[in-house]
């Protein structure tokens, strides 16, 4: 089918969730690159939102999805399942965690975090349910990752939010020392805001919410949907802080495109779930975990992350390269292949996207008006250099506009 067809038929059936999409349908990728329906290349700095790990059409992986597809796709947790068990081995051997579960998405990872940590006090018979996040962060959108979700503009069409969270600001320790109740269960945060615009929590205020925890006797959960699986340069967030939190949660890159989530936990709070307490029809089922095994494999394999550091470095350097050149340019923060350019509210960022994308680039705009920049962590230098260069002429080009 052509573009026109595909946009026709969406249009016409596809619920409007996504209000005018971007003006591509892709047929197929390579490496970094997608190619739409007319054969034209984008380099993708997006990756389909964290997600695209290895790129498109990765060799190992490919070869892994393919073979397991030929054997067996889903069979009910009601039975043992070889890809789940190993994948559950490689996570807690290379985190600090020591039990997981294993879902199908961030939403509801994240849901399952909030269970357990309420689950936890439950089984100690306290009557602590209410969980602290922060504002301008997201966790999802099933109902209640909805409302732990720190900004109003997503809860407002679907109030009355569940009850039990409280929104304070990010990097803010005295806020959340004031939020504490006795209902207090568990703080929950983004090691790197992401869908609020890459902000990073600041070493200080990381190690500051442990301490907390350990002092109120808190759960500490991290959100690592976006930041988990080589993202930031370790291969958790909560690595570049000095500290481990009780619960934490994954998915985006863990199977580098095959939906699955999971979120990860500490004996001693795992311990609290029995069976029958939560469960999952298609999450862990040989084929997303057989993916995740490779993905997960192939990172932690030779010097993958030290690469994604280095590169991730380099990328950094070259966005403070262009922020010097144009006063518009705000700031430039992230972490390793995690990376935002924030703009001044009179340079349209969607603009921008839009130019880019006009000139074979994918980048996306999160937060208020911070271009996001989460390439595979396959990207090479010459792909950085190509965008750097023609995102200084879609900037040159918003300046004189402007």
């Amino acid at each position: 089918m052509d573009y026109n067809d595909i946009k026709e038929l969406d249009e016409k059936y596809y619920l409007s969730t996504f209000g005018s999409r971007l003006p591509v349908s892709f047929e197929y990728g390579e490496g970094c690159s997608l190619y739409d329906t007319q054969g034209k290349e984008y380099i993708d700095f997006v990756a389909g939102i964290a997600v695209n790990t290895l790129g498109y059409n990765h060799p190992a992986l490919g070869k892994a999805i393919v073979e397991q597809v030929e054997k067996l796709l889903h069979c009910s947790n009601l039975f043992y399942i070889e890809s789940q068990a190993q994948l559950a081995k490689l996570l807690v051997e290379n985190s600090c965690g020591d039990r997981i579960f294993v879902c199908n998405s961030g939403a509801e990872a994240n849901e399952g975090a909030i269970k357990l940590a309420r689950k936890y006090f439950y089984s100690k018979h306290l009557y602590r349910y209410e969980i602290i996040t922060t504002l301008n962060s997201f966790h999802g959108r099933t109902m209640a990752t909805l409302a732990a979700t720190g900004q109003e503009k997503y809860q407002k069409p679907f109030e009355p939010m569940p009850t039990g969270f409280i929104h304070v600001p990010f990097n803010d320790i005295e806020a959340i020392e004031k939020a504490i109740t006795y209902k207090t269960c568990a703080i929950m945060i983004e090691p790197i805001q992401g869908e609020g615009g890459i902000i990073p929590a600041t070493a200080q205020y990381m190690q500051a919410l442990r301490k907390l925890c350990d002092d109120k006797g808190l759960l500490l959960i991290f959100d690592e949907v976006q930041t988990g699986i080589g993202r930031t340069g370790k291969l958790f967030g909560y690595e570049h802080y000095g500290v481990e939190p009780d619960i934490f949660t994954l998915a985006k890159g863990l199977g580098g495109g095959i939906p699955i989530g999971a979120f990860v936990a500490k004996d001693f709070v795992a311990s609290a779930i029995e069976p029958g307490d939560h469960g999952t029809t298609f999450g862990g089922n040989p084929l997303a975990c057989t993916a995740a095994l490779t993905v997960l494999s192939t990172i932690l394999d030779k010097n993958f992350l030290e690469d994604v550091k280095t590169l991730g470095h380099y990328f950094q350097d070259r966005l403070i390269e262009v922020k010097e050149k144009f006063p518009f340019v705000r700031e430039v923060r992230g972490k390793g292949l995690m990376l935002g350019m924030e703009l001044e509210d009179r340079i349209p960022g969607k603009d921008i996207v839009l130019d880019m994308l006009d000139k074979g680039f994918i980048i996306n705009c999160a937060g208020k008006n911070t271009l996001r920049f989460v390439p595979p962590l396959i990207i090479e230098k010459k792909d950085i250099d190509k965008l750097v260069e023609n995102l200084e002429v879609c900037l040159a080009k918003e300046s004189h506009n402007a």
